[in-house]
């Protein structure tokens, strides 16, 4: 179990996790997105490798957060979908790899709730990112460690990172939607 030398601090009540790195939990974490199809339903897909950590500073505004994704990984229960989405029509997995996320402090925003100010890097193109993020608390568990929980939810706009293609519909609108929502639930272990 790991120990740091800084005490927790507190702010509207919550008491945030005590300074140090940790280690994203990848069995106890999910990296999931959301968009539209012929503009009448929404399609979920999740990413299944993926790691990552976050260095928990004091102050806690100076907080970092690197992730990398696995993008031959994503999985949206639908083989010849995942295919095409790893094509070079999507995210080309063969030219790259991996998406990255690099936040870049926290911005406190009442209670537990945050925002977590980025880089998001999809296809080789960076763009800046604000994802919004509740802390959710922290767990010492005798065999499991000193663990910390986060939600963080933000929307990108797929055009700006490369993955423009689409076909239109006769009735208006698109085949894929242009906007793509994040959903990342992260459990996190502080490194020993």
């Amino acid at each position: 179990m790991a120990e740091t030398k800084e005490a927790a601090k507190t702010i509207d009540g919550v008491e945030l996790p005590r300074p140090g790195t940790y280690e994203i939990d990848s069995a106890h974490s999910s990296v999931s997105f959301v968009a539209r199809h012929l503009m009448v339903t929404k399609v979920r897909g999740h990413f299944s490798g993926f790691s990552g950590t976050i260095q928990v500073t004091e102050p806690h505004e100076e907080a970092r957060v690197e992730a990398t994704i696995d993008a031959a990984s994503i999985d949206t229960g639908e083989p010849n979908r995942d295919a095409h989405l790893r094509s070079a029509d999507f995210l080309d997995v063969e030219h790259f790899p991996t998406i990255t996320f690099v936040g870049t402090g926290v911005v406190h925003k009442g209670g537990s709730r945050f925002s977590l100010p980025g880089e998001l890097t999809i296809r080789g193109v960076t763009r800046p990112i604000t994802l919004d993020a509740e802390y959710l608390g922290t767990v010492t568990h005798p065999q499991m460690g000193t663990r910390i929980g986060l939600s963080a939810t933000g929307e990108i706009d797929r055009d700006e990172f490369g993955v423009t293609w689409n076909a239109a519909l006769e009735t208006g609108g698109w085949v894929v939607g242009k906007k793509v929502r994040l959903e990342l639930e992260a459990e996190a272990v502080a490194k020993t």
